[in-house]
Order: structure tokens, then sequence, then C-alpha cells
């Protein structure tokens, strides 16, 4: 058993000087302030909870739908950046091949590297795919579903699948949203043309989170609101936002805090392959993706496809655009932790698993903790 304390611990929604943190084994067992003399000092650093990132395509040259291995790299990726808790987003591809690509996921599920998988694709709409391929995009297949659903199970009544992102547009979309939540799955909406009227009905069936807000749907009119107004207005939905200073503006991510509050905003990465890696061309859902700069988009097109992202420097973007830094770690670690029901993560507290970061005066991470064993960082020692 150890005690960490450092200048400032974020409990409670709060930073505060002197508290401190003890761990045992892969579990925090409790929490406080002025620091007990046993404890181990982090210095004049921040000890945060471990980033929780809900929408991850790969990383670090390794996607997610590549195998068991590249999975794994790609976790360990992300994990150097501060991401301690990963879900593992799958892109369209065919059903044969979607189901596989889960099915090998499940070991890592189930030891602890991933927290769960994020089917995005293939019930999408075309008028809205982004990098998804459109041959591939199809209505919601029902039977499909529940049977990939049971082959992914990790234990009695629990499935490593986490959340489904689709367009309830679709045929069988309300259907389908009605299966998941019965099957205690996330419905995410995203890559939708729907209306407000038929967005507000996703909502009604289930569906608790919008994939990447703004983008992969119709902008908001004052006559034609849309998904993004009735998705903002619901209490219930927790809004994914891609952080990047590209898919969404700095005014609109300061905005939509101040419309929201951070316990409803999940920033996450949308991270391809490419991230961290040169410049160059790569593939994402079966389609070329040119990497410029840093910035991912189709080839043959101008629509983005995924980012280079990593949640350490989402959460950095945030600050320094004016978010209070208090928000912004919740919305990397608190917020997407809840909207997936991932309960003993996102949070500094007794009973959560052991998974802290310590930041340095920058927002840098230099120490990472995942189930109570430390693991090196960017830019540690």
């Amino acid at each position: 058993m150890k005690t960490f304390t450092a200048e400032q611990v974020f409990l409670n929604g709060e930073f505060v000087r002197d508290g401190w943190v003890r761990v045992d084994a892969d579990r925090i067992v409790e929490v406080g302030v002025d620091a007990p003399p046993d404890s181990i000092s982090l210095g004049n650093a921040r000890i945060v909870p471990g980033y929780v990132d809900i929408h991850t395509h790969g990383g670090g040259g390794s996607s997610f739908g590549g195998g068991t291995q590249p999975a794994a790299d790609a976790a360990e990726f992300h994990l150097a950046h501060g991401t301690t808790s990963l879900i593992a987003s799958l892109a369209t591809a065919t059903l044969p091949e979607l189901a596989e690509q889960a099915v090998n996921l499940v070991p890592l599920v189930s030891d602890g590297k991933l927290a769960g998988i994020h089917l995005e694709g293939p019930f999408l709409s075309e008028a809205r795919k982004g990098a998804h391929n459109p041959e591939l995009l199809m209505p919601p297949d029902l039977d499909w579903l529940g049977s990939v659903i049971d082959s992914c199970t990790v234990s009695a009544g629990t499935c490593a699948i986490k959340m489904v992102t689709l367009a309830p547009e679709l045929p069988e979309g309300i259907p389908a949203i009605e299966l998941l939540v019965e099957r205690g799955v996330v419905a995410a909406i995203g890559h939708s043309d729907a209306t407000y009227e038929q967005t507000v009905a996703a909502i009604a069936a289930g569906a608790t989170i919008a994939t990447h807000l703004f983008n992969g749907m119709p902008p908001p009119h004052h006559r034609e609101p849309g998904p993004v107004v009735a998705l903002l207005r619901d209490p219930r939905v927790t809004v994914e936002l891609i952080n990047d200073g590209v898919h969404v503006h700095p005014g609109s991510v300061g905005a939509v805090f101040d419309a929201i509050g951070s316990q409803r905003v999940a920033f996450v990465t949308d991270a391809i392959d490419a991230t961290g890696m040169a410049d160059g061309h790569y593939l994402l859902a079966g389609s070329r993706i040119a990497v410029k700069s840093g910035v991912a988009r189709l080839e043959d097109k101008d629509s983005l496809a995924g980012s280079t992202l990593t949640m350490d420097t989402s959460v950095k973007n945030a600050v320094r655009d004016g978010i209070a830094i208090e928000q912004a770690i919740t919305a990397a670690t608190q917020s997407p932790a809840v909207a997936l029901g991932l309960s003993d993560r996102g949070e500094l507290r007794e009973g959560h698993r052991a998974d802290l970061l310590v930041l340095d005066e920058n927002l840098d991470v230099v120490k990472v903790m995942q189930q109570g064993s430390w693991t090196e960082a960017v830019g540690s020692a």
C-alpha cells in the first residue's frame, strides 16, 4: 500500500492543495487532504484521474481492426499520453469482418487493456458517411447485432461491446436502439442525416450519446435545427467533442460547455493509426486517407477522416482556449466514464481502479499509473 501526494490533487471535481491518494494493488483505497507523514510526494505537480477515451480507432501506426497485437500496440501508444481507459472503435466493414474484428478484441477487454469496444458502422447514413465506405453502409441488421453481442461476452451478463453508433432515421433504426438498450449496450447517434424530430424519437428510445457532435451530421439551422440542437437540449445525452481545433472551432467548443456544462461533454480523440506518425497516406474504413500537417482527410475529397489527436493534447487545447481546467479534466475523465457505465473509472475515489496521472505545470503527462502500476509517459524521464 502506498500513498501519493502532490501540490494539487483533483478530488470531487476540484483541485485541492496537499491532497493524497492511497493505492493498494490495483485499487484506490482512500483519498483525503493534508497528506499523512508516510506519503510519497510527487512534487510541484497535479494528480488527476487517468483519461478515458470512448472513441479511438488506433494510434502509433496500429489500428484496432488489425488484430490483437496491433490493437494492444495502439492501446499502449495512447496509454503513454494518459489514456488509461480506452474504448476501441471499429469502423465500417462487412458484417462478417466486423464481427471477427470485435471478437479479436475480447481478450484485451478481459485483461483490462481495453475498456470495451465501439462499433461505428455500418449502420450509418450515406449522406453523412465521412470516411466510411458507402458501398458497405446499410440499415441496422437486428439479428446480426444480437449475434455479435452474444459472441463478445466477457463474463456472465457482461458484453465487451459497450457502444454502437448508428443513424436512427434508417429503417430499423429505432428498433436497433431499443435492442441495444435492452442488451446493456449504449446507443449513440452519429453519421446521421436525421431531423430534429427523428433525433428526439431516438433519444426517447434510449440513445444517450452524440458521436462527435457537429461532425457527421447536418449543421443546425433556425428553421431546421436537426440533430445537433436535439442532442444538446436533452439532459440524458452526453456529447462527444473532438477538440483538435480542426473538427470543431474553439468558440463552438466553449459554447457547448457554456450551454450544457462539463458533466455532459466527453472529449474523444477519434484517433486513427496515423496518430503519432509522419504525414502520409493511410487507410480508414476502406477509404484512402491523406495526412498533411497532422490533419487527416479523404484523398479525393476535403472531408475530415478521423484525427491524429491524443487526449493530453485535447485537454491542453481546451485550457489554452479558455475552458476552465476543472471542466477540461472532467470532460476527459468522469463524463465519458459515466456515459459508458464505467463505474470504477474517471475519478480519484475510494474503490475506483488505481488509474492516475501526474501533470506538470504545462499539463504535460509526466507519469502514468494504470491499475496500480506506473508506466512510462511521453516526456517522462
